[in-house]
């Protein structure tokens, strides 16, 4: 029977010392690479960081989404006001077509006047008079013609403006959606040159993509929601027009009325 192989005490102390050493250092590197990492990720991940040191076209991309985003809350703001002035004037309008007058009276004292109501009472006082105010049976349907074509005129008036809310609802998630493809590819650029996975690569460029996401849908949801806020609050405007319109028909059937009766009491 062979003896047991046995190690010398000072080999097998210097054995055990180099592998000491070995996961020392091991680790040691291990906590350099990842102090490395860390250093140099990005340490500005702010929006106004992210915009900074985003690629060019990303930057125009996130440019060009903060401005229509803008250009939404600037209609937005112009349009109610110019909308709630529009509607209290077309109500007092309204109100004015209620009383016992006449055609002609209402068109003098609507003359310099520029709301809507007031332009129906102009063009139909202004056809009363080349027609010499002479109620035969094609006045009225003159003055219909002519309350239509003032009818769609205000209409577009008070339009203009809401085809940005509806381009920019319906482009915006699109061009974010670009931004978002661009960072991303960027991304994998990076992974590709720098021949590594580590965050430091991967980070900028996801969260370039996810910041042009992210503004995309910024401009995009308040401009639908704003463009349909506007559409029925321009369908209630125009059923005043509407209203108004029938009221200066109404008022020319009774002017009618009124000559009738003038002619045979003369």
């Amino acid at each position: 029977m062979m003896p047991p192989f046995c190690v010398p005490p000072m080999i097998r102390n210097l054995v055990n010392a180099s592998a000491l050493g070995f996961v020392v250092a091991l680790l040691h590197g291990t906590a350099a690479y990842a102090a490395a990492d860390i250093a140099s990720l990005p340490r500005d991940l702010s929006a106004w960081g992210m915009f900074k040191n985003a690629d060019i076209v990303v930057k125009v991309v996130m440019a060009g989404l903060a401005l229509a985003s803008l250009a939404t809350w600037t209609v937005w703001l112009s349009k109610t006001i110019e909308l709630r002035r529009e509607t209290a004037r077309a109500r007092d309008g309204l109100s004015k077509l209620e009383t016992d007058t006449t055609l002609a009276e209402l068109g003098r004292g609507s003359e310099g006047a520029h709301d809507a109501v007031s332009q129906l009472i102009q063009t139909a006082a202004r056809e009363g008079s080349l027609s010499g105010w002479t109620f035969d049976a094609d006045f009225k349907e003159r003055v219909a013609l002519r309350l239509e074509r003032v009818e769609a005129a205000m209409a577009r008036k008070i339009a203009s403006g809401t085809g940005i809310l509806a381009t920019v609802g319906a482009v915006a998630p699109f061009v974010g959606l670009f931004g978002t493809v661009w960072g991303i590819m960027n991304a994998f650029i990076g992974i590709s040159e720098a021949h590594t996975t580590n965050l430091a690569v991967v980070a900028p460029g996801i969260a370039e993509a996810l910041l042009a996401t992210a503004l995309g849908l910024v401009a995009a949801v308040p401009a639908v929601v704003i463009y349909n806020y506007l559409v029925r609050a321009i369908a209630t405007y125009r059923a005043l027009l509407g209203d108004a319109s029938a009221q200066v028909l109404l008022l020319v059937s009774r002017d009618r009325g009124r000559s009738a009766r003038q002619m045979r009491a003369g």
